[in-house]
């Protein structure tokens, strides 16, 4: 009989074994944290609180910015306690977790930026359309199938990979349970069974790779096309920062899959992670604020109301008389 030890817990990779780095990693990524907390917060509030805002492609940016709460809320505190704390340690239920959510909040993302391609396709292509196409009813339908598919998408492969022991080392060279080297200790049953999962959503997912060419092929054909300068570019201000977020989301993607797996080199490791985990939720409120002239009109308003009350007060006061 071939002795076997079953995992019941992992232990995440250490930064540096020096007190004083770890101490200044947690603080730096602290910082980091904070600035993405308060640009997706202040992003949702904005379009919350404007009624200018309460279109399709804005609550669909709402929703986009509460899944990259989530997505750095999965795999940053815990990194930044274990800095602080020197405690490497997480257990399978909370390395699950951390698999679960990821993967529930990145697929769920990918949906809304395809979704979010439809609306400005039918936006700038069919804007005549635009009021019966895309009604509030429809929109409330796109958003429930685009977290419904996530959900899904998320329950069927951590589900898969956590249904059978693992065994061997329980090692992972990263800051949190990243999917290929839980993959690296799983069974072959399992192994198998995902590489058949990730073929058959690789399908789904070309498809609506070649849905979001060609829907910005036509978007920027019809911009192009435009007589007026003006139209142009108030047609480019919405839909260029949703092709940069893209181009953010793609490029995380490709990293995961075309990185290579270091059990030697934690600062490669958390730099290559860093590129999918923390960047574009990091980047995308920061893209927004700066590319779109209706999101700075409402946070410099959230900002007059909060900072100088008393003197927005005032001049209400004044227009009233």
């Amino acid at each position: 009989m071939i002795n076997c030890t079953i995992i019941m817990e992992f232990f995440l990779m250490e930064f540096s074994s020096i007190r004083e780095l770890q101490v200044l990693n947690a603080i730096l990524f602290s910082l980091i944290y904070i600035a993405a907390l308060m640009g997706n917060v202040l992003t949702i509030a904005a379009i919350v609180t404007d009624p200018h805002l309460h279109s399709p492609m804005y609550f669909f940016l709402s929703n986009l910015s509460l899944l990259d709460l989530g997505c750095i809320s999965v795999t940053l505190p815990k990194f930044i306690v274990n800095s602080l704390t020197g405690n490497q340690s997480i257990s399978l239920h909370g390395c699950a977790a951390q698999i679960f959510f990821f993967i529930f909040f990145a697929a769920t993302e990918f949906a809304f930026l395809v979704a979010m391609s439809y609306d400005r396709f039918v936006a700038i292509c069919h804007p005549l359309h635009y009021g019966v196409t895309m009604t509030p009813l429809c929109s409330l339908w796109v958003v429930s199938g685009s977290w419904l598919s996530g959900l899904l998408y998320s329950a069927v492969h951590t589900g898969n990979m956590f249904r059978l022991p693992f065994s061997g080392s329980n090692l992972i060279h990263q800051f949190f349970c990243d999917i290929p080297h839980i993959l690296k200790v799983s069974s072959s049953e399992v192994h198998d069974t995902e590489y058949i999962l990730l073929a058959t959503s690789s399908t789904l997912v070309l498809f609506c790779f070649v849905f979001l060419i060609i829907s910005y092929t036509y978007i920027f054909s019809t911009v192009f096309r435009m007589p007026s300068v003006e139209g142009r570019y108030k047609a480019l201000s919405t839909c260029l920062p949703q092709l940069i977020i893209l181009f953010l989301f793609l490029l995380a993607g490709m990293v995961t899959v075309f990185s290579p797996l270091s059990d030697t080199s934690p600062v490669q490791n958390l730099l290559i992670s860093m590129t999918y985990t923390i960047l574009p939720p990091f980047m995308n409120p920061i893209i927004y604020s700066l590319r779109n002239m209706k999101i700075k009109v409402a946070l410099g308003r959230i900002m007059k109301m909060t900072f100088f009350p008393r003197k927005e007060m005032s001049i209400f006061q004044k227009m009233k008389k």
